[in-house]
């Protein structure tokens, strides 16, 4: 299981050989303790805040379980991580090498690629129940196929020349596509397209904060399979970006935007999730206790079918990751 720690003040340490774990959720009421196995737990993920002992951090390490630390919308900020390599180094010399030449090209094309049309998709998939608006979806994701034809058709092998174009042809397929959703939204919760830091309406702070989840699972994934999260091909070297993250990401978005449109259309969202501020939206606390539990069952326990098997869909995005790094050091 994946451990979510949001409550300020919660304390996390060892006894008898098992993460003891108080929360105070208000002032002058009793703590509240959980005892919890390390070998049922895959993570933490923790807010600032919040407490964890060196003795928490040992027997985390020793068992493989990530501690990842998040900023308020869920965005990693950081990481405890085993100091074994295995086969890492070789893997990342030949990242590196990669994501100099040929290889790139080829990697970039295919995640935007499957990242459009998954977009296609599920715009197809929301035509069924609104016959009004089939025109506009229609014209929406033959918009969206164009550009994944353009980027398809790119005859370029050098990514340092062709990235720009590819960047221009996936953040216009992004805007008809985001478009699409906020045509099809109920009119309590309309929106007028992405905003990200901050969110200007209750659809783009939870979408956010999705994405920032599997930010940090993507990242997980990554460095399971020897990668360096921080070498990517497509998105820009800058200081302390991890890029591969930015990259590796953009098929699986797919998986964020379904489930919580799928929450606002479901008319399962309140207004008392949210907390405004001067100039944007946010999902507050009691926001986050809705979502997170559904969200992860919805990544880590419900089944899609990948290659001819049924496997969750961090499972498949695990299993993606491994590929990947095998073809960088199988050539």
């Amino acid at each position: 299981m994946q451990i979510f720690i949001n409550t300020y003040g919660t304390y996390v340490h060892v006894k008898d050989d098992m993460f003891q774990i108080k929360i105070r959720e208000e002032k002058n009421k009793p703590v509240k303790i959980n005892h919890i196995a390390a070998h049922k737990i895959t993570s933490f993920v923790m807010s600032k805040g919040a407490a964890l002992s060196t003795d928490a951090i040992a027997l985390a390490l020793k068992h493989n379980i990530d501690i990842v630390v998040v900023d308020y919308n869920g965005h990693p900020m950081g990481r405890f991580w085993h100091s074994k390599l295995g086969s890492t180094t070789k893997i990342r010399k030949e990242q590196l090498k990669a994501s100099l030449n040929e290889n790139a090209v080829f990697w970039v094309k295919q995640w935007l690629e499957n990242k459009l049309e998954n977009q296609a998709d599920f715009l197809q998939d929301l035509k069924k129940h609104r016959s009004k608006l089939h025109a506009k979806l229609d014209e929406k994701i033959n918009a969206i196929l164009e550009f994944r034809s353009k980027i398809n058709s790119s005859q370029s092998t050098d990514i340092s020349a062709i990235a720009d174009s590819f960047r221009g042809w996936e953040g216009s397929a992004g805007r008809q596509y985001f478009d699409a959703l906020a045509i099809c939204m109920p009119n309590s919760f309309a929106f007028r397209g992405r905003s990200f830091r901050p969110a200007q309406d209750e659809f783009n702070a939870m979408l956010n904060y999705a994405y920032g989840i599997l930010y940090s699972r993507i990242e997980r994934a990554l460095m399971l399979a020897g990668l360096d999260p921080f070498v990517g091909f497509m998105h820009r070297d800058d200081y302390n970006t991890k890029s591969l993250v930015y990259d590796f990401i953009e098929p699986y978005r797919i998986h964020a935007e379904r489930f919580v449109f799928r929450l606002f259309t479901g008319k399962k969202i309140n207004k008392n999730y949210f907390s405004s501020f001067t100039g944007g939206v946010s999902l507050n606390e009691d926001g986050k206790a809705f979502f997170v539990a559904p969200y992860l069952e919805y990544l880590d326990s419900d089944k899609i079918r990948y290659k001819g098997r049924l496997q969750t869909r961090m499972n498949a995005v695990q299993l993606e990751a491994h590929r990947f790094a095998n073809s960088l050091i199988e050539g």
